[in-house]
């Protein structure tokens, strides 16, 4: 059998230290050989919204996947044109790696919008499992997501991990109006927003 790889996909805008727990956690929880973080060029859920760079977001997510053995920043959704949908990432993933088994990691809060995902049973067919990490307030039935995408239930594999209460948009917020988020972030992390003038 070959690796066993997390996929955690996100426009990581900036990447935060939610993001890091959630994919540490998923390491551990699952035994993973490593988590790849995949940086979204342009995701397709997010049409129009503006978002910062992507050289900007690569810096900030190599940054992170330096600095922890089972971490590794992916390029598969950054050297292809978009939009870029989940589906065709792991499709991509699993024919450079075949021998590789994949978990795709969400929230429980994405989980219950699976249904409205391009494809969706087709994702499934392209991983092992899908890791969801359960949020404080989100519920879901998953006996009624089956009905909407057969064969969820027995994908789904929920982990805990320490829940943050933190969102990218949050974070931009309050460093274009002079907030600090000193702690939301890696200290590098937050270095480069300021070195780059990012979200001013």
């Amino acid at each position: 059998m070959g690796d066993l790889i997390g996929v955690f996909g996100g426009t990581f805008d900036p990447p935060h230290i939610g993001h890091c727990i959630l994919a540490d956690e998923a390491c551990h929880w699952f035994d993973m050989d490593r988590v790849y973080w995949v940086p979204a060029g342009q995701p397709p859920h997010k049409p129009g919204r503006p978002i910062s760079r992507i050289e900007d977001r690569l810096a900030m997510v190599a940054n992170i996947t330096s600095q922890n053995p089972c971490f590794e920043l992916s390029r598969v959704d950054v050297d292809r044109p978009g939009p870029h949908f989940a589906v065709e990432t792991l499709a991509l993933l699993r024919r450079d790696q075949p021998d590789a088994e994949f978990i795709y990691l969400m929230g429980s809060d994405s989980l219950s919008d699976l249904h409205a995902w391009h494809e969706p049973h087709r994702l499934l067919q392209q991983c092992q499992a899908i890791g969801v990490m359960q949020r404080p307030g989100t519920a879901f039935d998953l006996d009624q997501l089956d009905t909407e995408i057969p064969g969820l239930h027995e994908k789904v594999r929920v982990f805990p991990a320490p829940f943050v209460d933190l969102s990218g948009y949050s974070i931009r917020q309050r460093v274009k109006a002079g907030l600090s988020v000193r702690y939301m972030l890696t200290a590098e992390v937050n270095d480069l927003i300021f070195q780059r003038k990012l979200y001013l």
